[in-house]
């Protein structure tokens, strides 16, 4: 409309404005690469702002003004977990054809994921799910959120080797999936907590054994030593 003074639709933002929001953004990113690392190893709730503003060298206003809440850091620090979890694990295994080989891709890759110590408290998931397993609110059902993806991916990539004739037929698709989660988490836990790597070959091992027992006669089957 005429005399309006709000600017025409499609007009480009001022490279004043992009450079505000183009520096919040490299803020935001700034303090959620932090944020995991500190959950990761000490819980979601040990994240506040005074804290990531002081160990960043930022304002807390400016810190608080990018989330708005405790809570809201929280979800925010889940979702950058996984997106990292995503780009770590979950994409690279997606390059492997549909089939048992890319089951076992799956796992060798969230093995590396731990013993690597993306996050340096190991798996991020696994400790933030011990700490709000028995609460409830947003930041509880996020997590549950994350968890039920992971496992249903795993049962969905199991499920996928059916039709590629890599399966026996009859397999109990969730019960396998179920069993393979549980080594790597077994693993994760055991190298956190002892400071050792043995627990991911003794993980890579059971595994590869569950894969070799569920894969149909002439598949692919990985070995593990």
């Amino acid at each position: 409309m005429e005399g309006s003074k709000g600017a025409a639709p499609g007009t480009a933002r001022s490279p004043r404005l992009d450079g505000r929001v183009e520096r919040g953004n490299r803020t935001r990113q700034l303090v959620l690469r932090r944020t995991v690392d500190i959950a990761s190893v000490e819980g979601l709730e040990a994240l506040s702002v005074g804290r990531l503003a002081s160990e960043l060298e930022l304002s807390k206003s400016g810190v608080f003004a990018l989330f708005g809440s405790k809570q809201e850091l929280q979800l925010a620090t889940i979702r950058e977990a996984g997106r990292i979890f995503a780009e770590r694990v979950i994409r690279p295994a997606e390059q492997v054809p549909a089939g048992v080989g890319r089951v076992w891709q799956l796992c060798e890759l969230w093995l590396e994921y731990s013993r690597g110590r993306v996050f340096p408290g190991g798996c991020f998931f696994y400790g933030v799910i011990a700490e709000f397993d028995a609460r409830s609110g947003p930041v509880h059902d996020a997590v549950v959120s994350a968890h039920r993806a992971w496992t249903n991916l795993m049962e969905r990539t199991i499920d996928e080797a059916g039709p590629s004739g890599e399966l026996r037929p009859g397999t109990d698709v969730p019960q396998l999936a179920f069993e393979l989660v549980a080594l790597m988490e077994a693993a994760n836990a055991f190298s956190v907590l002892h400071d050792e790597e043995t627990g991911y070959r003794r993980a890579r091992v059971g595994i590869a054994s569950r894969l070799r027992n569920a894969a149909a006669d002439g598949a692919p089957v990985p070995r593990a030593t």
